[in-house]
């Protein structure tokens, strides 16, 4: 027995003929991990090129056959392509082939479908770069209204070995916003922390390769204390000097993003510091 969602227990679901659409990255990713723990598996593409794709990973192109014993239908195509891909794909599926798509901002309703059918999301939280990336660690974003395809979903992300957080309808726009800063968001950062060294006069090659470690030893920090206790800096120091003199070096551009991170660190750091030190912090933070 496995708990549900809502902690009722369950019968955990079985391995049932899956159909993924699309041979790209998460596409590839997501079937090779799938048939390593002996999930029926098939890949559908619409051309030769996705098809020869599918067979130099080593994975089976979908044959019609395959689509009528499909049980769930996943949706590995880009955003913009899943109204029309759904709606094509319910021309050729059993109603009784569940649709889910793997995009992270789009509801349940961008799948296009006829009454009846079940729909669901399942949104790997990886920013994956190829087919043959391990997937393993990483979390699934589920959203579905039928139990059923909840728990069918479940078993395919524990097989992956992907923890799973259930996302709210109404409130998608939300995490995926969440998701994107954690992401791209964190290749920003770093492109505004090589601008900060490009004014001190640093190559930005050399930038890159000298901060990518100070980043994944502060992701290090992050995971092993928490939010708090991962932070390093002058804001945690308490040392207002040292963040108004990085308002006064740093480009236009930059600096009124650091000035908003110090912020929010700061309201991290609050409890470790002094009265007088988030005093003058928050002065400086605050100097138009």
């Amino acid at each position: 027995m496995a708990p549900t969602h809502k902690g009722q227990p369950t019968v955990k679901a079985k391995r049932v003929p899956v159909i993924i659409v699309g041979a790209g990255r998460l596409g590839g990713a997501l079937a090779l991990a799938l048939q390593a723990k002996r999930w029926p598996v098939r890949v559908y593409s619409r051309d030769d090129t996705g098809r020869e794709r599918t067979r130099a990973l080593g994975l089976k192109p979908a044959t019609p056959a395959d689509l009528k014993k499909a049980r769930v239908c996943v949706l590995c195509v880009p955003d913009a392509a899943v109204p029309t891909v759904s709606q094509a794909l319910s021309a050729e599926l059993p109603r009784t082939v569940a649709l889910v798509h793997t995009a992270g901002a789009l509801p349940l309703s961008a799948l296009t479908t006829q009454r009846g059918r079940t729909v669901g999301s399942f949104h790997p939280l990886c920013a994956v770069s190829s087919a043959r990336d391990a997937l393993e660690g990483h979390t699934a974003a589920i959203s579905t209204r039928s139990p059923a395809l909840r728990a069918l979903l479940q078993r395919m992300a524990e097989d992956v070995g992907f923890a799973v957080i259930d996302v709210p309808e109404a409130h998608r726009a939300a995490y995926h916003a969440g998701a994107v800063l954690s992401a791209g968001g964190l290749v920003a950062l770093a492109d505004a922390a090589v601008g900060a060294l490009g004014a001190a006069g640093i190559d930005p090659e050399a930038a890159l390769k000298a901060l990518l470690p100070l980043m994944r030893s502060a992701l290090r920090g992050l995971e092993a204390r928490g939010r708090s206790g991962g932070l390093t800096g002058p804001i945690v120091r308490g040392d207002a000097g040292v963040v108004s003199a990085h308002l006064k070096a740093l480009p236009e551009d930059i600096a009124p993003l650091y000035g908003q991170l110090s912020r929010r660190a700061l309201r991290l750091a609050s409890d470790r510091l002094r009265p007088e030190q988030r005093a003058e912090l928050e002065a400086v933070l605050t100097k138009p």
